[in-house]
């Protein structure tokens, strides 16, 4: 994982642009332009976006992942992974990362994190690292143009120190 740059946003609005990654976001648009990943980077570089890694393999973009913090106790994760990395551990990996960078860095008690509910492969991911289901909410999808329902997780910090260290 690296930092993101404009180089990214060609392959950032191929990947995050298929509607299939953009509908399982909830600010991801469809189509995803270029000049609008562009601008996207720009606010991450603003920190108008949170904390967002880029999250490569051989050196190439294959998604994001990062966490808001909401105040000093907590911050919301989220992440995406293009499709045709889908299934090979990646966001695992990516997210296990973000998480630790998260309680390091911040000191954070806990992190949420959500997913619609017609996205199992994210609901493993947070089930692999010890995230817990916390409620059900509704949540707007950009992409679907719609509001969604979205199964809620909680992670608190005990939990993760036992979920990193046991992959």
């Amino acid at each position: 994982m690296r930092p993101l740059d404009h180089a990214d946003a060609a392959a950032m609005s191929l990947l995050a642009g298929d509607f299939d990654v953009a509908s399982m976001t909830g600010t991801i648009p469809h189509p995803y332009s270029e000049t609008t990943a562009r601008a996207w980077v720009d606010r991450v570089g603003q920190g108008e976006e949170g904390v967002v890694f880029a999250v490569t393999r051989d050196s190439r973009l294959i998604g994001c992942s990062g966490y808001m913090p909401m105040d000093a106790d907590h911050g919301e994760l989220g992440y995406w992974i293009g499709k045709p990395y889908w299934g090979a551990g990646f966001a695992t990996e990516a997210v296990r990362a973000v998480v630790a960078h998260a309680f390091d860095t911040h000191g954070f008690a806990y992190l949420r994190a959500g997913h619609f509910v017609d996205n199992p492969g994210s609901q493993r991911v947070l089930a692999k690292l010890g995230f817990t289901p916390e409620g059900e909410e509704t949540r707007d999808c950009v992409a679907r143009g719609e509001v969604v329902p979205c199964l809620t997780y909680r992670l608190e910090r005990a939990q993760a120190v036992s979920a990193l260290q046991h992959p």
